[in-house]
């Protein structure tokens, strides 16, 4: 009689990827959404993908390959399969012997995938398991495809983006007398052909934004990885005219308006089924005009809530939180500190059938299936406030307002929340307690902000150590002046702080970013103080006293896991020696 199967939660458990309340709850989002155990967990935020691949070889006593590492990446062989069968089915192979082929998936139950592939390739396939997450940033990385943009040709980054080629073309197709000007629209364009390198080089540098500016003698090129720009080259004054002309061609700009800033859009294919949106801002300044080309990844919102970088009771805060049924949630930061990303990865998980979602966004930045997405239009008075009245008209369940700018909007989302909707929105303030002050200074009245929020989290993004090269760092090396910021003592930050590495595969030494909480939860005192107009001081002390770990505490637990540095923390955190408090 066959040995019964290990079940994978039971597995997951004993792994110590989490805990047995938290599979329960994964069993109970399974069952009500029809998906799999761990995919409910992993939405759920309760473990990573890997954590379910390394699981999955367990219950089907396959080996695990970790394409996170160099060791996994080297070991891969693509050019053994076809590259079609590889992006179709993401599937990697990794060795082949006689008639044996060793080949990496991320779905060991998929039967019919299998036999395909032994008919296909006439080999009997031995399977290991990967992430599929891994497996995908493998193909990206390793494959360029036909039909889209992408330029096979990888650049260093002191190479400059002007080929010869490109730069002789360029001066033949302009006239001295300048009566002449570059041709921008034909594919074979040399400036054409100039934008798709800047623009697929960008992409796979994981840039989140790429900086066009006009000098007195040149064009600066930068690009935004990781939070920090970083100058990409310098283009001839000269191809100023055409880059700006060919880049609004491309975003549905007027070409011959320079006067006044515009705003377009592109979607281009990177590859057969990635396709990136670029938001374009132009804007005149003194030496012609600056361009900030927002680079929107599909999957950048959908990383789940564990890689946001929650540490634990501050998940379970969160989870319990956006499943209320009522009340106002608000996540507080400034320009380009995630707010988004957060709470569209609290969507991604309420997104169920049995829930009715409505977004008003400006702009709407990720499409996502089964959510109502409203975009803000002034031009023709569809504004913020007009769409919450027509929201609560639509009978959801949940709202997502991109931000609360002024009285009117608070209102209206705060009766939401006051009317039975679990109500999600942005502010820009410095920390927690001043998202209260704020709403008071709007205009609002202080009993509705106290009786409707149910909490508030300030965030911060901050840079996170390569993996492949971090390296433990040297008391001698440990600027104590940071440590000081960050309220950190040598002895605690000896043998535990890491330093960069840079490395080929990270120029910095980091790679990615994840994000530093501050969470809030309203009680009774905090309502009262909110109540009686208390100042944020006062606020700030409460909300401490009621457990409220502050930014730069959060902060210093990353720190100490080897997720980032002192001097990283101290940064992003802006605070004054000695206070620990955000500046």
């Amino acid at each position: 009689m066959a040995r019964s199967r290990k079940k994978l939660g039971e597995i997951l458990v004993r792994q110590g990827a989490c805990s047995a309340p938290q599979v329960e709850k994964g069993l109970a989002l399974a069952q009500g959404s029809g998906k799999r155990i761990g995919e409910a967990l992993i939405e759920a935020g309760f473990i990573k993908e890997k954590d379910v691949a390394k699981a999955l070889a367990e219950q089907f006593g396959m080996e695990f390959v970790d394409l996170g590492s160099s060791e996994g990446v080297g070991s891969v062989q693509p050019d053994l399969i076809p590259e079609e069968l590889i992006k179709k089915h993401f599937i990697l192979p990794q060795g082949k012997s006689g008639n044996r082929m060793k080949l990496i998936v991320h779905d060991p139950v998929n039967i019919e995938l299998m036999d395909m592939l032994r008919f296909r390739l006439n080999v009997e396939i031995e399977p290991r398991i990967a992430a599929k997450g891994d497996i995908k940033v493998f193909i990206e990385n390793h494959f360029r495809s036909g039909g889209s943009i992408v330029d096979s040709k990888q650049l260093s980054a002191d190479e400059s983006l002007v080929t010869d080629s490109i730069d002789k073309s360029i001066d033949s197709s302009v006239d001295k007398s300048m009566d002449k000007s570059i041709d921008v629209s034909g594919d074979d364009a040399p400036i054409v052909k100039l934008w798709n390198r800047i623009l697929t080089e960008a992409v796979n540098m994981r840039a989140s934004d790429i900086h066009l500016e006009p000098m007195h003698d040149r064009v600066r090129l930068r690009y935004r990885i990781d939070g920090v720009c970083i100058e990409r080259d310098n283009l001839p004054k000269r191809m100023q005219r055409a880059l700006l002309s060919r880049i609004k061609l491309m975003s549905g700009m007027n070409i011959a308006e320079r006067r006044i800033p515009q705003d377009g859009r592109i979607k281009l294919p990177m590859s057969e089924d990635v396709t990136i949106d670029f938001r374009v801002s132009a804007c005149p300044i003194y030496h012609g005009e600056s361009v900030v080309m927002r680079i929107l990844r599909p999957d950048a919102v959908r990383i789940g809530l564990v890689n946001l970088g929650f540490e634990q009771d501050n998940l379970d805060v969160f989870n319990k939180i956006i499943r209320r049924p009522n009340g106002i949630f608000l996540v507080t930061g400034p320009t380009g500190s995630g707010k988004t990303t957060t709470l569209y990865s609290a969507l991604d998980v309420l997104n169920r059938p049995d829930k009715k979602i409505i977004t008003a966004e400006d702009p709407v930045e990720y499409n996502f299936e089964g959510i109502n997405q409203c975009q803000v239009k002034e031009s023709i008075g569809f504004t913020f406030s007009s769409i919450l009245r027509s929201m609560l008209r639509q009978a959801p369940n949940i709202i997502l307002v991109g931000e609360i700018r002024d009285r009117e909007v608070g209102e209206i989302a705060i009766q939401a929340a006051l009317t039975g909707h679990l109500v999600f929105s942005t502010l820009h303030t410095n920390d927690a307690p001043s998202a209260i002050t704020r709403l008071i200074d709007m205009g609002i009245k202080p009993f509705l902000v106290a009786s409707s929020i149910q909490a508030i989290m300030a965030q911060r993004l901050i840079r996170v150590l390569f993996d492949g090269s971090k390296e433990l760092a040297q008391p001698h090396e440990i600027d104590h002046k940071f440590l000081r910021l960050i309220g950190m003592t040598p002895e605690e930050a000896e043998g535990r702080v890491y330093k960069p590495v840079p490395c080929a595969q990270s120029p910095t030494g980091y790679k990615g970013r994840k994000a530093i909480f501050e969470m809030m939860q309203m009680d009774s005192s905090i309502r009262e103080a909110a109540f009686q107009l208390s100042p944020v001081s006062e606020l700030r002390r409460l909300a401490l006293q009621n457990g409220m770990r502050p930014l730069v505490d959060d902060g210093k637990l990353k720190v100490l896991s080897g997720t980032t540095t002192p001097d990283e923390i101290a940064r992003v955190s802006q605070v004054e020696e000695g206070t620990g408090v955000i500046d």
